[in-house]
């Protein structure tokens, strides 16, 4: 194979002797994928633009992928996947720009409000910007889990005089939402790498319940049975926030009650949760021997992890470790 020398160095006369090193070459290799997005490529004009002027793109990557082939991708992608996206040139952020990416995002997120009433709170709130409304609307996250933990401290068993041992017990506390207004519970003193493999559906074996939640602006309702020889129903206010505008990564507990339900109630509403539990007083049980009770412990704010970032979550560290992270 013969390569052509860009550049030259004589080598200096006392180095003759090593005939091979008389003149030292540079190779000048090319850089192919340099030419996918061309020397120069002008800015395209933004979605929606009234301009007409034809306008050719040089770059190689846009010419084997037209925009209807783009768009395509891009509507397989979620939300989170398009905000990365939309990083890599101008063209690809004007073209996320696209309404119908975000209209089918917020309808599917918000699926359990209904169309009709999500065409009228986007028109009379956001101006009819659907990426406004995904932004600045608060909405549930269902692309990962939320993590609440929790320690306490036990007292253990005193083997000397001279001793008293104590123990920092902790646990999590964990939920995973569905548009359809479904969500999974589990507590747990399981890791979050190792809790994400099983909450995908309900499973007694793993300790994972049903429930159903509502959410109201920023103010989330949630309601779910432990099944047992006494029916006791776990009731949940939480309110929606987020450390940056759009993240909705935490979770305030409000209020935590448990309380009494018999059985009939159970059988006459089936699945809904909340069809139980409306009208209620927050103090209120319907069987004597299930008193409804107000926890004031283990209301830790739940921390969003997403499934991408679940084996290397802070949240995974040992208990050690984990007491200098405070989630804000």
């Amino acid at each position: 194979m013969h390569f052509s020398a860009d550049v030259s160095i004589p080598v200096p006369s006392e180095f003759g002797t090593f005939s091979r090193l008389r003149t030292m070459q540079f190779v000048g290799t090319e850089r192919p994928w340099l030419n996918l997005y061309g020397n120069r490529i002008r800015p395209v004009a933004p979605f929606g633009s009234v301009s007409s002027t034809p306008f050719t793109d040089p770059s190689l990557i846009h010419r084997c992928l037209p925009d209807e082939l783009l768009l395509e991708v891009f509507s397989r992608m979620n939300p989170y996947t398009l905000g990365r996206a939309a990083c890599v040139c101008r063209k690809w952020r004007y073209a996320i720009r696209n309404p119908n990416l975000w209209r089918n995002a917020c309808l599917k997120i918000w699926q359990a409000s209904g169309v009709e009433t999500n065409y009228r709170i986007v028109h009379s709130l956001y101006d009819g910007s659907w990426r406004k409304m995904w932004v600045w609307r608060p909405r549930i996250r269902n692309d990962g889990l939320y993590v609440s933990r929790n320690t306490y401290i036990r007292t253990g068993v005193a083997e000397w005089k001279v001793t008293n041992p104590v123990h920092v017990v902790c646990y999590y506390r964990y939920l995973r939402f569905y548009p359809s207004g479904k969500f999974l519970y589990k507590i747990s003193s399981q890791k979050v790498k190792d809790v994400v493999k099983c909450m995908n559906r309900a499973s007694k074996a793993d300790c994972v319940f049903k429930g159903d939640y509502i959410l109201t602006e920023d103010q989330v309702e949630t309601a779910l049975l432990y099944p047992g020889l006494r029916y006791t129903l776990l009731r949940m206010r939480l309110r929606l926030r987020g450390t940056t505008l759009g993240a909705n990564n935490r979770l305030d507990v409000l209020k935590l009650v448990t309380t009494g339900v018999n059985e009939s109630e159970v059988r006459n509403h089936g699945d809904d949760m909340l069809g139980i539990v409306e009208g209620w007083e927050e103090d209120e049980t319907h069987d004597p021997d299930v008193p409804a009770i107000s926890h004031g412990r283990g209301l830790t704010p739940f921390v969003f992890v997403s499934f991408e970032e679940a084996e290397t979550s802070v949240l995974n560290l040992p208990v050690d470790k984990m007491d200098y992270f405070v989630p804000g």
